[in-house]
C-alpha cells in the first residue's frame, strides 16, 4: 500500500530528500508520490516509512488505503480516538470541579458551625 502527500504538506521538500526509492515527485508546487515507485520502505534499512517518519506536519504524509472498508474503520477509529480523549478531559474536569465543590461546602459548614 502506497502512501500519498495531503493537501496538509508544507512543500518542505524533506520527503524528497529522504525517500530511499526516489517515489516522491514534484510538480510544480504540487508535491506527490509515484505508487510504482513506493514501497513503504519495505526491504530498506529503515523500520517505517521516511515519507511519513519525516514529515514536519504530521498529516502531510499518510497512508493510502484502497479497500472503502478499511478506510471507513481508520476514520472511525480517529474519531473515537477524539472523543475518548475528550471523555478523559471531561472525566478530569468533573473530578477537579467536584473536589473543590466539596472544599468549599466543607468550608461554608465550617463557618455556620463556627469551626
Amino acid at each position: 500500500m502506497a502512501y500519498k502527500i495531503t493537501s496538509q504538506c508544507i512543500s518542505c521538500n524533506l520527503c524528497e530528500s529522504v525517500c530511499p526509492t526516489g517515489a516522491i515527485k514534484v510538480e510544480g508546487s504540487r508535491h506527490w508520490i509515484d505508487s510504482e515507485l513506493c514501497t513503504d520502505c519495505v526491504g530498506t534499512i529503515h523500520t517505517v516509512p521516511q515519507c511519513k517518519a519525516g514529515c514536519p506536519t504530521c498529516d502531510g504524509c499518510v497512508k493510502e488505503t484502497n479497500d472503502y472498508w478499511e478506510s471507513w474503520f481508520a476514520k472511525y477509529n480517529r474519531v473515537v480516538g477524539k472523543l475518548t480523549k475528550k471523555q478523559d478531559y471531561w472525566e478530569r474536569w468533573f473530578d477537579c470541579y467536584s473536589q473543590k465543590f466539596s472544599e468549599q461546602i466543607q468550608k461554608h459548614q465550617g463557618e455556620i458551625l463556627g469551626v
